[in-house]
């Protein structure tokens, strides 16, 4: 039997895709906001594509505020589009 893949919706443009296709933004429980490479770690989780475009459309359309019930500073969202920069670099 195939395994079933996880998906997930994008904050960003809204599509849903497979959950290792993207980019998982995490909520602490101390109400951090960062990029969760790995997918395991502690805290509230919300999906963006693999793309800046989408980021910047989460932004835009405040996708992270509702996912995380929270208002987000504009210098977290500088620093997650300086960390998508980093990843599309390597």
């Amino acid at each position: 039997m195939a395994k079933k893949i996880p998906m997930r919706q994008c904050t960003g443009c809204g599509q849903m895709k497979g959950k290792r296709d993207m980019m998982r933004v995490l909520k602490t429980a101390e109400n951090e906001i960062c990029l969760d490479t790995t997918g395991k770690k502690n805290g509230r989780g919300a999906y963006v594509c693999m793309s800046r475009e989408c980021l910047q459309l989460a932004r835009k359309n405040r996708g992270l505020e509702r996912s995380f019930k929270m208002s987000i500073p504009r210098e977290v969202y500088d620093s997650l589009e300086g960390e998508f920069e980093r990843l599309e670099a390597e």
